[in-house]
């Protein structure tokens, strides 16, 4: 797979748009990133996981899946090696991170908002 085949994955994912963050392509659904080609200089493409999504990823497929260095890798961030991926490991992997994104969207829209200064 390519950085061309993530995009055209990523954007084919319901309510997904490109935007870029920092001089990087990202992919957001209702305003948030769920997925950057961040590193596609590097060959990967990232997922933004949970810790715990990121684990199953990385133990079921680790020659794919690998957590970004540091902070960010702790906190779920992670590579897919997009020469190692196929076509269903990479759809497979953008909607589970799509899908985390609009439960998270979800569930932010149901809290009730604070007032300011409390």
């Amino acid at each position: 797979m390519t950085a061309a085949d993530f995009k055209k994955i990523a954007l084919s994912l319901q309510g997904t748009e490109e935007g870029s963050h920092m001089g990087a392509v990202d992919f957001r659904v209702d305003g948030r990133i769920f997925a950057t080609l961040a590193h596609q200089d590097l060959g990967y493409g990232n997922l933004m996981l949970t810790p715990e999504l990121q684990a199953e990823l990385v133990k079921e497929r680790p020659d794919i899946f690998l957590p970004i260095a540091g902070g960010w890798g702790r906190m779920g961030s992670t590579h897919i090696r997009l020469k190692q991926a196929d076509a269903a490991t990479l759809r497979r992997a953008l909607q589970i991170a799509w899908e985390l994104r609009v439960q998270k969207n979800d569930a932010s829209k149901k809290r009730p908002k604070r007032a300011k200064g409390k």
